[in-house]
């Protein structure tokens, strides 16, 4: 529970500290923020009708959303015992499908989440910055809890109403990650920035299956027809949520009423300025000609085509090619998530130990991360989509190891935006994670257009497009990174990151805080 001690016998708090607390309920907003996005992923199979209502009865359905006729079979149907009797159990749960959206159709509501992610995205940043996180995200959430209830509502009104609402989602969710990044610039100490912000990214993991397997769970047995129940249960926590995060954070150490002097002396003085002070201006010149910013916007965009396939499209693939039926979806779509979970905490903890202890430096560190990543996820994609239905519960392992490779970036090029611009670190992330929103909105169309027949042989092509975007990620990232403050990043009167770390003394005298 405690770090060091002091020089008047007192030890600084670490397990309990206020920013551990924060990154307790950050953790937590990740989980929420990426259950309210997937949920969408799996509701939508049970919120549609198979066949889309358009079928003739002499037809045998093979899954939610697609049926052949039995004269004309596809060449890659298998006539295998379990894999057709799942098929079976999936048709039946489709059928309390409400709606006759095509598959076009269903890949734009899938998509519009993030046309209204990407708009927030430098200006939460820029908000965090200039006002601070706190009352940011907190007014965020409270409109994406809501409009997440309200989904339900808008499916049964019309197909307009659900883009609208779905944008609007979406542009809520946009401010969380710059917010965060915003937030931990003026929290974490740098040997503890890893860690900590790991941690709280292992929320989004967390959150995805919560998503996929609670989600399956309230299709097949939940109230208001299934698929209504998904959307009320994660808005309502949400709305949890924000109550929780207006009463235990603040927007820096020094706003903090219930910081001890012994942990906001250790932060200031590890981070190197007074962390109230919010930014009056931002260097966006030497920001947008930095090449370190483009080597994590362009390692950004090329984890997210892989991460947001996945989150968009593993159900779809669990059904299409595996032929899992609803429920077993649901929860095998999970599984993978709760390895991404919990390496990314290890990931962290790793990624610290290397620097304090092996005395690697950051940037070797934060490469050293996305490479391993990175192949894992090529690699581990490529596998899974030969392996067929008859061994599926084989693709469920290979999917695990991409998945939790994802959980492995975490301790690359995320933390690398506090590395080199931590004052700046909620615009920073602000601009990469907009361009990095492009696969978000891309990435479930191309999806869709490559897997026209459902076959394993068009997933096959999906997956090879994640690994070359793999491959592409790691050549500029080992290329371009850096691990220390940029010149630009930095202002007068401010120290070196740790600076008289190795002299540093916690002072228990009161002291005010300007």
């Amino acid at each position: 529970m405690y770090r060091k001690e002091a020089s008047r016998g007192g030890k600084l708090p670490c397990i309990c500290s206020r920013r551990w607390i924060l990154a307790y309920i950050s953790f937590f907003g990740m989980f929420f923020l990426y259950a309210t996005r997937v949920n969408m992923s799996v509701a939508i199979i049970c919120m549609v009708r198979s066949g889309n209502g358009s079928l003739s009865s002499n037809q045998t359905r093979l899954g939610d959303d697609v049926s052949w006729p039995n004269q004309a079979l596809p060449e890659n149907h298998v006539e295998d015992d379990t894999c057709s009797k799942q098929d079976t159990s999936t048709s039946s749960a489709a059928t309390k499908g409400e709606f006759d959206w095509d598959k076009p159709t269903r890949s734009r509501v899938l998509a519009m989440y993030f046309y209204g992610y990407i708009i927030m995205q430098i200006p939460g940043g820029w908000l965090a910055g200039r006002y601070g996180g706190r009352r940011v995200w907190g007014l965020a959430f409270f409109l994406l809890g809501l409009f997440t209830i309200l989904t339900p509502v808008a499916a049964r009104t019309s197909l307009a109403f659900v883009y609208v609402l779905r944008f609007l989602v979406g542009l809520s969710a946009g401010v969380t990650f710059p917010n965060m990044q915003s937030m931990w610039g003026r929290w974490a100490p740098p040997l503890e920035r890893s860690k900590l912000i790991t941690f709280c990214m292992a929320g989004p993991a967390l959150g995805t299956i919560a998503g996929f397997a609670l989600s399956g769970y309230l299709c097949a047995y939940g109230f208001d027809n299934g698929w209504g129940s998904i959307f009320y249960v994660f808005g309502v926590g949400t709305l949890a949520w924000v109550v929780l995060w207006f009463l235990l954070t603040a927007d820096s150490p020094r706003d903090s009423s219930r910081i001890s002097n012994a942990e906001l002396e250790y932060i200031e003085t590890e981070i190197g300025y007074k962390t109230n002070v919010q930014n009056t201006s931002t260097p966006w010149r030497a920001i947008f000609t930095s090449a370190p910013v483009w080597a994590i916007v362009v390692t950004h965009v090329c984890h997210n085509w892989s991460n947001y396939t996945l989150l968009t499209g593993l159900p779809t693939f669990m059904k299409e090619v595996l032929n899992f039926d609803i429920k077993q979806n649901g929860s095998l779509s999970a599984v993978p998530y709760l390895c991404a979970a919990f390496i990314s905490i290890i990931a962290g903890q790793v990624a610290d130990s290397l620097r304090s202890r092996a005395g690697l430096a950051t940037v070797t560190v934060r490469k050293i991360m996305v490479v391993v990543a990175f192949s894992t996820i090529g690699s581990f994609l490529i596998g899974a989509s030969f392996v067929t239905c008859e061994a599926r519960h084989i693709a469920v392992v290979l999917l695990c190891f991409a998945v939790g490779g994802t959980g492995v970036t975490r301790a690359g090029f995320p933390v690398n935006h506090v590395d080199i611009a931590p004052r700046h670190a909620g615009v920073l992330y602000g601009i990469t994670n907009t361009v990095a929103t492009v696969p978000g909105m891309v990435a479930p169309l191309v999806a869709g257009a490559l897997t026209p027949n459902k076959t394993a042989e068009e997933w096959q092509n999906v997956f090879y497009v994640c690994a070359a975007f793999s491959v592409l990620g790691s050549i500029m990232f080992l290329a371009f990174a850096k691990g220390e403050v940029q010149p630009w990043a930095r202002e007068a009167g401010d120290r070196a990151a740790g600076e008289h770390s190795s002299t540093y003394r916690v002072m228990y005298s009161p002291k005010s805080r300007p």
